[in-house]
């Protein structure tokens, strides 16, 4: 097998099935169909993958492409073991109910994390005020 550099070595892996994660922590799964000198993707039959403990939601998107620079992991996914999963496959509507429900609570969390280093006199800069440097 001849090694080729940067994403050229991808090529191999058209038209088989993936998984990506994305920079803003998303997860899609879907056919590679195409890719560019700048890792950009195309996927085709894509569902985004919502996981939530032990259960998992899929959202058909379609087409769907990628820029390059927001895939953090791309990954062939094994056919045969992929119905071998000890997640449960739940409506899109429960796993957004699971997904919101998850994110208030870690809301939540932080508010009350905030509170108490506020009732010490001590205080954390917000993410949004911080530079970009």
């Amino acid at each position: 097998m001849n090694y080729m550099p940067g994403t050229a070595s991808l090529i191999e892996d058209i038209d088989k099935k993936h998984l990506v994660l994305l920079r803003d922590g998303r997860t899609l799964i879907g056919f590679l169909r195409s890719i560019d000198q700048f890792a950009n993707l195309v996927l085709h039959q894509t569902v985004e993958r919502i996981h939530v403990g032990k259960k998992y939601g899929d959202i058909p998107r379609g087409i769907f492409i990628v820029r390059g620079e927001n895939v953090v992991l791309l990954g062939e996914i094994d056919l045969e073991k992929e119905s071998d999963t000890v997640l449960q496959q739940v409506s899109i509507e429960e796993i957004l109910e699971e997904q919101r429900s998850q994110q208030q609570a870690k809301q939540e969390a932080e508010k009350a994390k905030t509170q108490a280093l506020k009732d010490r006199g001590l205080s954390i800069p917000r993410v949004d005020m911080l530079d970009e440097y």
